[in-house]
């Protein structure tokens, strides 16, 4: 399965942009993570292919929305309120399946078998 994450760009704080993470086959649940410069990656969030439900880090609770289009096999990353902090590469990965509690492992990177090539969101003044 390929993933192919979109969306990325620059934007002053408070600002909103769209990511978009369109995968070619199946995926169980689908993941966003971001890394930025000089730092870990860091899940962002997670939604499954069954699911209304999505999880989100603390760190963008209630700025954040992640939806799914399963038709067109696409996953969306809506931020609003964009920090500074908020800048960083943005990946979307995949689960070829879920394992045990989604709630508990969805954040951990070595839960996912595919990965995106990532995009850059830069927040500045």
């Amino acid at each position: 399965v390929q993933l192919q994450a979109s969306g990325g760009g620059s934007v002053q704080p408070g600002g909103s942009l769209r990511l978009s993470c369109a995968a070619s086959g199946f995926a169980a649940a689908i993941g966003w993570f971001r890394q930025a410069p000089g730092k870990e990656r860091e899940g962002v969030g997670c939604i499954s292919r069954s699911s209304d439900l999505p999880y989100y880090a603390d760190s963008v609770k209630d700025r954040f929305t992640i939806s799914r289009d399963n038709a067109k096999n696409t996953v969306y990353l809506q931020m609003n309120s964009l920090k500074v902090e908020d800048t960083a590469v943005y990946y979307c990965a995949g689960m070829r399946y879920i394992y045990g509690s989604l709630t508990r492992n969805w954040f951990r990177d070595s839960e996912y078998a595919y990965w995106g090539q990532g995009t850059l969101v830069t927040v500045s003044s």
